[in-house]
Formats: C-alpha cells, structure tokens, sequence
C-alpha cells in the first residue's frame, strides 16, 4: 500500500497553504505528487531530546533563555501525536530508531556541530541530549548519536536499515528545517521512501517550519497527516 493511495483522499490544507499564490499552486502537481511508501518502513525520531523541550511548556522567548535549543511550544504540542505515531509502529512491529546529538561522544571531538549557531558550552549536558521522557527509545531501540545534522552522516544509520532491509523511512522529530531536512534529503539520496509526519516534526521558527515542509513535500518527500500515516501502519500489520 502506498502513501499515495491513502493520502490522495485527503482535503485539508496543508500547514504551508497561507503562505503559497495561485501560481506556487499551479506548479506544484510537477513536482509535489506523492512517492508513496514500501512494505517495509522504519520510524526514524530525530533528535526528541531534553533540551529541544525544556523542563516545562512556556512560551519561546522564555524557554530560550535557559534552553537554547528549544522549540517552546511548537515542540511540547508534537508531543500526543508522536507518541501515537511511536505506539502505532510499535504495535505493527515497524523498527523505531532514534537520534540524538553526539557534541557530548568522545569519538567525534570537539567543534564537530549539527549547526554553526553560537553555544554556551557550560550548558551543554548529559541531560539535554538525553531522550525526553515520553518520547524515549524502548530497550530493544537503537539510539544513534550524530555529529552533524543529517541522521545518515558519520553514522551508522545507513547499516542498520540495510540489516532491517528498510525500503522506506517515516521521520518525526526536530527541527524541520534543519536535521529533519537534511536527514530527509539523505534518505532520499539513499533510494529511501520517505514520509514526514506533519503534527510530528518542529521548529522554533515558524516560517522555516512552514516553507521547509513545502520543499520537501515538492521535492524529497511525502508530507503526510498523521491519521493518514496511522491508517498506512494499520492496514500495513493486517
């Protein structure tokens, strides 16, 4: 079964659609169809770490002072659909992988960063790149740390869906226009399906959250609802 098959029965707009003209719409069927997805798919979660929730939901501004790497709320409201896009591929026996950074892992060295923002390093600690609690990998899940932002550089990521004979990866996580971009990019790259679940990846930017998804929709990916993605597992496990 494909994404395409299921998707194509949906008529909600997009979380793009306010910011595209008639003539964005008017090109998009030559570039925005849908690729579909395998029989064998993989729950790839980018990077749901402490640090990109905070210890509690509050506003941006104010998360941001003490958690740089926040996504305030856009990433707390990720948090009920992921965890049925997570429950759902479990339940149907789909491998779930996870992300993590790796600025922390001896092995990579210093100055090896996702992305070239400045960073107080008295801030970076085990706690912030720890999985958030009601996102965190089970005992039998592999959690890769990455040194960069794609999930597939320097990692052994590519290894581990080859032994999974993996012909299709639904990604969730953050941020949207940055290691979810690039991760999804790679996976294409690679011969992947890829599908990105629209309620469960996030940006603290709302515009790059919105013009990223367009992109990636129009050129690497099927962007997908998550009850779309939910009826896609189900019937997938029948």
């Amino acid at each position: 079964m494909s994404a395409q098959t299921i998707a194509s029965g949906s008529r909600r707009p997009h979380v793009w659609e306010d910011l595209i003209n008639d003539e964005i719409r008017e090109i998009s069927p030559y570039y925005g169809g849908f690729a579909g997805l395998g029989e064998r798919p993989a729950l790839l979660c980018i990077d749901n770490y402490n640090a990109v929730f905070g210890d509690r939901a509050e506003p941006l501004k104010d998360a941001i002072k003490r958690f740089p790497s926040t996504c305030g709320p856009s990433a707390w409201a990720a948090i009920e659909p992921t965890k049925k896009l997570m429950a759902a591929a479990r339940t149907a026996g789909i491998p779930v992988l996870h992300t993590t950074r790796a600025e922390l892992e001896p092995t990579f060295g210093p100055g090896i960063y996702s992305t070239k923002r400045e960073r107080p390093r008295n801030n970076e600690t085990e706690w912030n790149y720890s999985l958030f609690s009601q996102l965190a990998a089970l005992d039998t899940e592999v959690v890769i740390p990455k040194p960069r932002a794609s999930a597939f550089f320097g990692t052994a990521l590519g290894a581990r869906l080859t032994q999974l004979r993996a012909d299709s990866i639904i990604v969730c996580g953050n941020s949207t226009s940055g290691c979810i971009r690039a991760s999804v990019s790679d996976a294409f790259m690679n011969g992947y399906g890829v599908c990105v679940v629209e309620e469960c990846v996030f940006d603290r930017n709302t515009l790059s959250h919105k013009v990223n998804l367009l992109d990636m929709q129009m050129k690497y990916a099927d962007v997908m609802f998550l009850d779309d993605v939910l009826a896609y597992i189900e019937k997938l496990a029948r």
